[in-house]
């Protein structure tokens, strides 16, 4: 079935998780990740890294790595209409702002793709697909990247890098360290909870529609994992309930077997 054309008891079913007040709770979420990336990484870029205890290098990046994830779940629920459900124009601001934020990436055109992936997955229509020849992890993440990378994005990257460095004197290392290495980290870390474990194929074959599997994690380590993006079966099923609030249809859904 096209995911355009749901039956009215999907919409009655799914009305229970999308509420106007959930909607004001959905722009405040975006707000304070948003917040705390942007507050995050000011103090990270301005602090001598030199004086850090060696152990807290590793941890600020894992950190930041965390904020750079919850800049591309803020996005992806945009692309669905979820962070700001009541107002569009909004809800599209804060989708192409944390895809900027995150790496550069055009909203719009990762909107498009990521609508390919919802209506045809695990096909050869499905941009996040491995090919024929890229079933294994390591190539599909490279062909995942390169899927939705360009030279424009990296160019303009680069001038961002060489303008903080040269203009505001940031250090290039904490550069490397808080601004760079993260959202590569940020990248594998979606890759891999988001798109290699819920639609690689399972042995017995795939089960459509949605050709995705869920990541029985539980919840305080779904969300540390991805921002729930584990429970991917309950996504593809109701992709416009907010990251958020896929836990309670996750336990709705494992009560009701």
């Amino acid at each position: 079935m096209n995911i355009c054309e749901r039956p009215l008891s999907y919409y009655v079913e799914i009305e229970q998780f999308t509420t106007k007040q959930d909607s004001i709770y959905g722009l405040v979420i975006a707000i304070v990740i948003i917040s705390l990336w942007v507050g995050s990484l000011a103090l990270l870029l301005s602090i001598n890294y030199a004086k850090l205890p060696i152990l807290s290098i590793p941890l600020a990046i894992v950190w930041q790595m965390f904020l750079y994830t919850g800049l591309f779940i803020t996005a992806h629920d945009a692309m669905h209409g979820s962070v700001f459900r009541t107002n569009p124009k909004i809800n599209n601001f804060i989708g192409s702002l944390t895809v900027a934020l995150y790496a550069w990436f055009p909203y719009q055109k990762m909107l498009k793709k990521h609508w390919l992936h919802h209506r045809h997955p695990a096909s050869e229509f499905d941009p996040d697909f491995h090919n024929a020849n890229q079933e294994n992890g390591i190539l599909w993440y490279f062909r995942f990247m390169l899927e939705y990378s360009s030279w424009q994005q990296l160019i303009l990257l680069s001038i961002v890098f060489n303008l903080a460095k040269y203009i505001f004197h940031v250090s290039e290392i904490n550069l490397i360290l808080f601004w760079i290495i993260p959202p590569i980290l940020s990248s594998m870390q979606l890759f891999y909870f988001g798109t290699y474990l819920p639609h690689r194929k399972p042995e017995a074959g795939y089960i459509y529609p949605h050709c995705s599997q869920t990541i029985a994690l539980p919840i305080f380590w779904s969300f540390i994992a991805c921002y729930h993006f584990g429970y991917h079966e309950e996504h593809h099923e109701y992709p416009h309930v907010p990251w958020w609030q896929i836990p309670s249809v996750y336990r709705q859904r494992i009560f009701n077997n």
